[in-house]
């Protein structure tokens, strides 16, 4: 516990470095909304992924990535010891999260090329009924580097000591079309 705790307040320390270094930016905040999403544009490398509404992402898209603010959430969760507990609060975060996230892409300079958004995470069950649609990296490299670099947040969002034959997740990509995307959490602006 005192070395997960340690861990942790490491990372707070250094989070800042890497906020700047990876040229994410937080999206607008407000008092009711705790968003837990930093994001940045990006242009999509991977292979191409046809969506459930027939959106076509393709080599130099561009996408929305979205990455989770890990060492905050982690703070948050850690005086819970219930997995599914842990698991019902991260989806509800990740909920009242994505509406900001639709007004935000509604609002963004480059609205109109943005054809969704990404996000990397070993973390994808139930990811579904939020509307992401999960898909396997298909670069063997990138998927071990993913793996490697998300390994420490999996090893610290686990109980204090996972069976021994539970299996590491491995990373996947999450989808969203734009158009999904502000489908079901859109905001009709004028």
């Amino acid at each position: 516990m005192r070395m997960r705790l340690f861990f942790i307040s490491a990372w707070s320390t250094i989070d800042p470095l890497y906020y700047l270094c990876t040229r994410l930016h937080y999206i607008e905040q407000t008092r009711e909304n705790a968003n837990i999403f930093r994001v940045r544009l990006t242009r999509y490398k991977g292979r191409e992924v046809i969506l459930s509404d027939g959106t076509i992402i393709k080599k130099n898209d561009v996408l929305v990535k979205i990455h989770l603010h890990n060492v905050r959430l982690l703070k948050e969760l850690q005086g819970f010891n219930n997995d599914l507990r842990k698991t019902m609060i991260l989806y509800k975060k990740v909920k009242e999260s994505l509406p900001h996230l639709a007004l935000y892409i509604q609002r963004h300079e480059n609205e109109k090329e943005i054809k969704g958004i990404v996000g990397i995470t070993m973390l994808n069950k139930g990811c579904e009924r939020l509307g992401f649609e999960p898909y396997t990296i298909s670069s063997r490299t990138y998927k071990w580097f993913k793996q490697l670099a998300l390994y420490p947040i999996y090893l610290l969002s686990t109980p204090k000591r996972p069976p021994k034959n539970r299996k590491t997740p491995s990373p996947k990509y999450l989808f969203m079309s734009k158009g999904s995307l502000l489908t079901k959490y859109g905001f009709h602006i004028k």
